[in-house]
């Protein structure tokens, strides 16, 4: 899916704790493995991701990342 695509049901987080662009793949990498084919968007000025897909299981592979994620 293009990444720019999120439909309205998207999972929404912000994730104070993603500070850098490294972050930002660490957060690509860990939704990628569980997400395989969901869109992501990555806002990391305002600490926000959007995935097209279950918010439970994003959630779990953002903490299982390190993050600290809260659904907005």
């Amino acid at each position: 899916m293009n990444e720019n695509i999120i439909t309205p049901t998207a999972a929404r987080f912000h994730v104070p704790d993603m500070t850098c662009g490294h972050c930002e793949k660490s957060v690509r990498g860990a939704l990628a493995q569980v997400l395989p084919d969901a869109a992501v968007n990555v806002d990391l000025p305002t600490h926000m991701v959007q995935v097209a897909g279950d918010a439970e299981t994003a959630r779990a592979a953002l903490e299982g990342a390190g993050f600290t994620p809260t659904v907005v």
